[in-house]
């Protein structure tokens, strides 16, 4: 096996196929890259749960295929000088590589070890623009949960309606639901569950504004390919929340406030809050304002947001670190708490009528 390429594009093809490698691994061949050598070059990472390849141009002299530790290796490349890279790998999987006047003659692993890649049958396949998809995930990832008790919710619902893509993520004490209309898609009415794990590598790998992410669905399997790069996760099995009926729609309460102000104030009073205390975020809807106050043992911090409406005095304790993600996540500039009871779920929306977003937080029990 021989190729020469560009150090900067086998950089990058590392670097983005070395997410899907673990740190650590009972097949010591799974802690390596897959260097495949054809009509292009090609590199995968792969830990049993997901897949990462990407394809390259190279100058193929004689192809092959190669596995070599991943760690090792992207530190090698780092280290190289900038230029073109010529590697070179025997039968006895011994790899040399040289680019200008530095070279490294390294031992790489047996490629027969190297579990075979899922098999993927596309039934479906639906078209996004990769910023969009990345934006839909960014702004739902955080309510995924992080428990394998309901392996179901630890990832996001993909669910496609004619001509409308809705992420709906959940953990039992928090909802995040995203919409977005598809101009082009060749899906019909479905939905699956893919990993969060895997949609975190996705939204970074994610970097065109005009190309298009293309989601091919099959029956175990979900593919995303982002240009020259591609993601293969297992989807995921079981029933998952129904988020229309789960979601209230009509409200005793709906207050009208600007979203950076109340997360200004919200962060400010949460400086006294710590993990051991557990305590909540108590917010008071008044007429025309919304007190916010914190008492913990380290001390007591409180703070006023004006706003529109009344919630008549109701007071509701939150999660602040669940208020926090919600609030940055939402993205528009006025937004509403639209509330019915202190134990009730909060559903925190977009002010101007637009419905690409829907945050619900449950409340904290208050003890006076």
């Amino acid at each position: 096996m021989k190729f020469i390429i560009e150090k900067s594009v086998l950089q990058n093809a590392v670097l983005i196929s070395s997410r899907a490698v673990p740190s650590k691994s009972p097949i010591t061949a799974l802690e390596g890259l897959m260097i495949e050598a054809g009509t292009s070059l090609t590199i995968t990472g792969y830990d049993l749960k997901k897949a990462i390849y990407s394809t390259v141009e190279a100058e193929i002299e004689e192809p092959g295929i190669m596995v070599v530790n991943a760690r090792f290796f992207a530190e090698l490349i780092r280290r190289l000088p900038d230029g073109m890279i010529t590697i070179v790998c025997d039968d006895n999987n011994n790899i040399n590589v040289k680019c200008g006047k530095s070279e490294y003659n390294i031992s790489g692993l047996d490629f027969s070890d190297y579990p075979e890649m899922p098999q993927f049958n596309e039934i479906k396949k639906i078209e996004i623009p990769q910023n969009v998809l990345a934006n839909m995930i960014n702004r739902s990832l955080f309510a995924v949960s992080k428990e394998e008790i309901r392996p179901i919710y630890t990832g996001t619902l993909f669910e496609i309606e004619e001509d409308e893509l809705t992420l709906v993520s959940v953990d039992g004490y928090r909802l995040a639901r995203r919409i977005e209309k598809i101009e082009s898609s060749r899906l019909e009415n479905c939905s699956f569950v893919v990993p969060g794990f895997a949609l975190s590598d996705i939204e970074k790998i994610c970097e065109s504004d005009e190309d298009p992410a293309v989601i091919s669905v099959g029956e175990k399997h979900i593919s995303f390919t982002m240009g020259s790069t591609v993601v293969i996760t297992r989807r995921l099995e079981g029933d998952f929340l129904n988020h229309r009926k789960s979601v209230p729609e009509n409200f005793r309460f709906i207050i009208k406030v600007d979203r950076q102000e109340i997360l200004s104030a919200i962060d400010r009073v949460s400086l006294v809050l710590s993990d051991k205390t557990g305590s909540p975020v108590r917010m008071r809807f008044e007429e025309g304002t919304i007190d916010c106050k914190c008492v913990t043992p380290v001390g007591k911090a409180e703070d006023i947001c004006l706003c529109e409406g009344s919630g008549e005095g109701i007071e509701i304790g939150f999660n602040d670190k669940y208020l926090l993600d919600a609030l940055k996540a939402a993205e528009k500039n006025e937004i509403l708490f639209c509330l019915n009871t202190p134990s009730s779920p909060c559903i925190i929306k977009a002010a101007d009528g637009t419905e690409n977003f829907t945050y619900m937080i449950l409340p904290v029990r208050l003890h006076t």
